[in-house]
């Protein structure tokens, strides 16, 4: 006969939970795990130059990358060209989530704006907007308003897709509780569904400031005389590879410098995250 088991027993053989609290690594630890990978790659690349393995037709190595950067920077052109195209980046981007924005929430609060606006939507996110830089030049010309639209037209779909899905998964049951307490129209837009779709939303802002990189650098390729592209440009054609490297560095830096600036705006935008968080 098998034995019974009581609910004394089985209080006995039940183990005490374990706290799911992570310990926080020090950031002293922290800092020299994320460049570590960097780190070891620059090294790698410093090593094959000066040993000879890499040619420096085809690729210079960190002296001669470092003295393209001080040559620049002395004679003002790297911040020049620098804030061209960070200008130029931020106005497309800005542009584009802005408008991918509204038209996430219009076709994900709405069944009447998701049928106006979704099927032109998925459109436009399946063609490559690499495919609509001669249409662009040939309707806005190569000046400034041909690169600005570019980076939005490539930053729109994105968002609008990441913040339409925000939008739908956001709990009814909230929403329900929230017009309960009297939150109607703008107001429960605004205080309820956005916040609820904002981690969404802020995934859309990184995705699209990484993929406005690809169009600054498309739409710098033509019709400009100042901007990281024009330097990539004049590199090219007087097969300067130390230029060329600068370039993908600065390009590097920009999506390091935009990866942070959406890094802050969720820690000061969703506090509570990092207490629900699975890590």
């Amino acid at each position: 006969m098998t034995a019974l088991i009581t609910p004394a027993d089985s209080a006995l053989q039940l183990a005490p939970p374990r706290s799911r609290v992570e310990k926080r690594r020090p950031t002293w630890l922290s800092v020299p795990l994320r460049i570590l990978l960097p780190a070891l790659i620059v090294a790698g690349w410093w090593i094959g130059s000066a040993s000879g393995a890499l040619s420096p037709e085809v690729l210079a190595g960190p002296p001669k990358v470092w003295s393209a950067f001080t040559e620049l920077l002395r004679n003002g052109q790297l911040v020049d060209f620098a804030l061209a195209s960070f200008i130029r980046a931020g106005l497309g981007v800005l542009l584009g989530v802005s408008a991918g924005l509204l038209l996430g929430l219009a076709a994900g609060l709405s069944g009447l704006g998701e049928e106006l606006v979704d099927s032109t939507m998925q459109i436009v996110r399946a063609v490559p907007f690499l495919a609509l830089v001669p249409l662009f030049i040939a309707w806005f010309g190569i000046d400034e308003l041909y690169k600005v639209l570019l980076i939005a037209v490539a930053t729109v779909a994105p968002m609008y897709a990441y913040t339409y899905l925000g939008v739908r998964n956001v709990d009814r049951k909230v929403v329900e509780a929230a017009r309960g307490f009297g939150l109607t129209g703008p107001r429960l837009v605004l205080e309820v569904i956005l916040p609820s779709a904002l981690p969404g939303v802020l995934m859309a802002l990184r995705v699209c400031l990484s993929i406005s990189i690809t169009g600054l650098i498309a739409a710098e390729q033509v019709g400009t005389s100042k901007g990281v592209g024009y330097l990539v440009t004049l590199a090219q054609e007087y097969n300067r590879t130390d230029y060329m490297v600068l370039c993908v560095v600065l390009y590097a830096l920009l999506g390091l410098i935009f990866d942070g600036v959406v890094r802050l705006v969720e820690r000061f935008a969703m506090p509570w995250r990092a207490q629900v968080a699975i890590r």
